[in-house]
């Protein structure tokens, strides 16, 4: 009989030079079983074929975090091979710019959907799976707007600031009972595809080292998870070393 392999979760992941990719390559090179979850098939199976020809496990998981029945069938998915779920990472998010004024109410909602709901339920679950077993970590990623809300950015921050407070109050609830429970702020741009398309000369104006690494990143989330029990940190703030905060 096959020994059970410790199973990792990452909900939000999309283009390989993301930090959700970053995550799962970092889980998988630790000796992880990665599960990626993401709405786009083609991304997923691109991250899944770069960590399988790297020696690692990896499967994807097509799903909406905003998605009750799509959160739990990925749960049940990772539990089906009999291995070990032992860290679930929450890193989906829809940073969006509106002006106020003319906010459809339907943006602002599905904003908190996405990074409020989904942490809701994948936080849900992932303590539903966890808390029988006594030990396991549950990571969120947050954001400078966890902290403070600056226009035009008024839906993010309201719902990365609930986010924020969902993760401390699982914390106090399922930290006694062995469940690390963690939120990244990451306070910075991230050198990865989607603000290097978005904004390509925000890279060379910033200069060297002066956007979030996504594999610096990923290591600071694997330190969270190894952390010894009676020390953990629940909040961990990142930042490049030129950024003012």
């Amino acid at each position: 009989m096959s020994t059970p392999q410790r199973t990792s979760i990452v909900v939000g992941v999309g283009s390989e030079q993301g930090l959700g990719a970053a995550l799962a390559r970092r889980f998988a090179a630790e000796g992880h079983k990665v599960i990626v979850a993401g709405r786009s098939e083609a991304k997923l199976s691109q991250v899944v074929r770069t960590i399988v020809e790297s020696g690692g496990r990896a499967e994807a998981f097509r799903a909406d975090t905003t998605i009750e029945s799509d959160i739990i069938a990925l749960f049940d998915f990772a539990e089906a091979s009999g291995d070990v779920l032992d860290l679930v990472v929450f890193n989906a998010g829809n940073n969006v710019r509106h002006d106020f004024r003319t906010m459809p109410a339907e943006l602002f909602e599905q904003t908190w959907r996405v990074a409020t709901l989904g942490g809701f339920l994948v936080g849900r679950e992932a303590a539903r799976r966890l808390t029988p077993r006594g030990q396991g970590t549950i990571i969120f990623t947050g954001a400078t707007a966890s902290l403070r809300g600056k226009p035009p950015f008024t839906a993010f921050a309201s719902a990365k600031a609930g986010l924020r407070s969902l993760a401390q109050s699982m914390a106090r609830e399922f930290g006694p009972q062995g469940i690390h429970v963690g939120h990244v702020v990451i306070d910075g741009g991230i050198d990865g595809e989607k603000l290097n398309s978005a904004v390509p000369q925000l890279k060379i104006e910033r200069g060297a080292d002066g956007m979030l690494n996504i594999d610096a990143i990923a290591d600071a989330y694997w330190h969270l998870h190894t952390q010894h029990r009676s020390a953990w940190t629940h909040e961990l703030d990142l930042r490049p070393f030129k950024e003012s905060f």
